[in-house]
């Protein structure tokens, strides 16, 4: 009996040393298990945070792409519009250049035809009844002058010309009276001018003593009888300078001729 104990004594020392260590070993290794967790812990959240922020890159960079794209669509839509203009622009640069073309061409031909433009009015002036020649005359000359002109151009020359065709046209209109000299019996003699359109050109002296009338065929003024005409010329003058009411008159105008 007393030679089992020491054996007995042994093996509890040795439980006891056993029993004493294992608290320190656990106590380690849950710290180093608690330090790993951290450490993943950590990692996770950096990670998380990483994914975070690229996440939130993405999302920005999406917004600057759809609004890239809306400004690139813009664009298309205003260089489409652009080359539109530009195509009508050289579209109208072409014309335009066409029309200088025509235009240069049109410009050599203005000086002979504003010239013979003036020969005819001059042609028509000496044949027609001889009112105004002075003025009429004076105008053609006038016009006739500018051609050689270098500061009026042939455009200028030409709305000249056109502007004595539209005077002339007016003649044909209306009544007119004016004071004016003509030759009677080879004497110079004041008279009383009266222009009935183009149909009639009567001249009365101041003291009503002669009236006559030009004759177209003849080129030549013709005396009328002063009991018809003197009267009625007198009162037409009248008219003719608003001096008169308008009323129906007898006066010299040349029935038309058939053809």
């Amino acid at each position: 009996m007393n030679i089992n104990r020491p054996k007995t004594l042994v093996g509890a020392l040795l439980v006891a040393v056993i029993s004493v260590g294992s608290p320190v070993v656990y106590a380690d290794s849950l710290e180093a298990i608690m330090q790993v967790g951290k450490e993943r812990t950590k990692d996770s959240r950096a990670s998380q945070n990483k994914v975070d922020r690229l996440a939130d890159e993405t999302r920005d960079l999406l917004a600057d792409y759809k609004t890239v794209m809306k400004q690139v669509e813009g664009l298309r839509v205003y260089n489409a519009r652009l080359e539109r203009q530009i195509a009508n622009q050289e579209r109208r640069i072409a014309d335009i250049d066409q029309s200088i073309s025509d235009a240069a061409v049109i410009q050599r031909q203005i000086p002979p035809l504003v010239t013979r433009m003036l020969d005819g009015l001059e042609q028509f002036i000496d044949l027609d009844m001889p009112f105004d020649l002075e003025r009429r005359k004076g105008n053609t000359e006038a016009v006739r002058s500018n051609l050689d002109r270098s500061d009026v151009t042939a455009a200028e020359a030409f709305r000249q010309v056109l502007e004595l065709y539209s005077i002339e046209l007016q003649y044909g209109r209306g009544i007119e009276s004016y004071s004016d000299t003509i030759t009677v019996d080879g004497a110079e003699r004041e008279v009383d001018m009266l222009r009935i359109g183009r149909v009639a050109l009567v001249a009365q002296t101041t003291d009503g003593a002669q009236t006559r009338a030009w004759n177209v065929k003849k080129g030549a003024w013709e005396e009328l009888p002063s009991s018809e005409y003197s009267a009625a010329v007198r009162k037409a003058v009248r008219i003719a300078k608003k001096q008169a009411t308008i009323e129906l008159l007898n006066m010299p105008i040349a029935a038309p001729e058939a053809n």
